[in-house]
């Protein structure tokens, strides 16, 4: 199928569901999905019209050249103006080419975002704390919801493990390439000689789930309570708080300690776990979507190394794309984080562009 066709087939499908949004007495549920899926369309079919007139004016004026008795400064103008459609329908065309790749469903949902420090001790952990505040001022700059769900944290305020939600429009498509090891080259404050120390750190990206995305039996979960323990052990809580919530047929464990309350406690364990199941899932169908491309940027493994903060030389350097830029500070703190996101988004699009020709 041609991409005349293509669009032809979308146009009509948008006029489809504008017909049925129209049907007296829809149930609320069509309604939201129809809704949904005309919102989704209505970019591409703007661009389709915009297309097919454009492709009309060429026709016009190719016509007008074939003419006779087309004179010489109209031939001239009308050579000039088809030379510029071409190249405006060219780029139409390559537009329309990404609105049309497939979509992933999980790119319009929030994200729960997990830090662990990795090899390195106590500077692995420092690292751990300058990219969850990495994240939070990147949070800030987009206008999103920053909440901490649950850390452990070194008294150097170094963080060994930490999970966020992040709440906002379209979250997990932005932050989703984060997954995988972070490294960090500089020199630690406790280092007497001034030499660069290596360090990582292990960013998981998860697109929130709702209850309608997985639906959890009951009888598939154990569920502990115990007391909230603090460092060293030491009880932090004279009651049984704490929740650890064990799904049974995947072996998923989710732990939850940091609330008072042992339902707040099982309900934040229980957003986590929906979501780690939710992207075992994702992995699957994006695995047997990419068996054939050559890249895999938007899998977000994690035991790949993605990228390299090199504190002494001021850059930062995404592997995936060898995409090296001298602006760490404005990076760490949020500022220039997008450049390196945009330029993942673009890669990966171009991929898919290419694994469909």
């Amino acid at each position: 199928m041609n991409i005349e066709d293509k669009l032809k087939k979308v146009i009509a499908h948008k006029q489809g569901l504008e017909e049925n949004l129209m049907q007296e007495g829809l149930p609320s549920d069509q309604m939201i999905k129809f809704s949904k899926e005309l919102s989704d369309i209505t970019p591409v079919v703007d661009v389709a019209v915009l297309f097919f007139e454009k492709q009309k004016e060429l026709a016009d004026l190719e016509e007008m050249l074939k003419d006779p008795e087309t004179d010489a400064e109209m031939r001239s103008l009308a050579q000039k103006e088809i030379q510029e459609l071409k190249e405006g329908l060219t780029s139409l065309e390559n537009q329309i080419k990404v609105l049309l790749l497939p979509k992933d469903e999980a790119d319009e949902k929030n994200a729960i975002l997990e830090i662990r420090a990795g090899i390195g001790g106590e500077e692995a952990a420092l690292f751990g704390g300058v990219l969850l505040r990495m994240y939070q001022k990147y949070a800030e700059v987009k206008g999103w919801r920053f909440e901490l769900l649950t850390l452990s944290d070194t008294d150097l305020k170094g963080v060994k493990e930490a999970t966020i939600s992040i709440t906002g429009k379209n979250v997990f498509s932005r932050l989703k390439f984060e997954s995988g090891v972070h490294r960090v080259q500089r020199v630690p404050e406790t280092e007497s000689q001034g030499r660069v120390h290596t360090s990582v750190a292990t960013i998981a990206v998860l697109p929130e789930a709702e209850e309608i995305d997985v639906h959890i039996e009951e009888k598939d979960l154990r569920i502990d309570v115990f007391r909230s323990s603090g460092p060293g052990g030491q009880s932090v809580n004279t009651t049984d708080s704490a929740v650890r919530i064990t799904h049974i047929p995947t072996g998923v464990v989710v732990q939850q300690q940091d609330e008072k309350s042992q339902h707040k406690n099982k309900a934040k364990a229980l957003k986590i776990l929906r979501s780690r199941l939710y992207e075992i899932e994702r992995e699957k169908i994006m695995s047997e979507r990419s068996e054939n491309r050559k890249s895999q940027i938007g899998r977000g493994d994690r035991s790949e190394r993605i990228r390299t903060y090199n504190f002494p030389q001021g850059r930062v350097t995404d592997h995936r794309i060898n995409l090296t830029l001298y602006k760490i500070e404005q990076i760490i703190n949020g500022e220039a984080l997008d450049e390196i996101i945009e330029a993942l988004i673009t890669e990966d699009q171009a991929e898919q562009l290419s694994s469909l020709e």
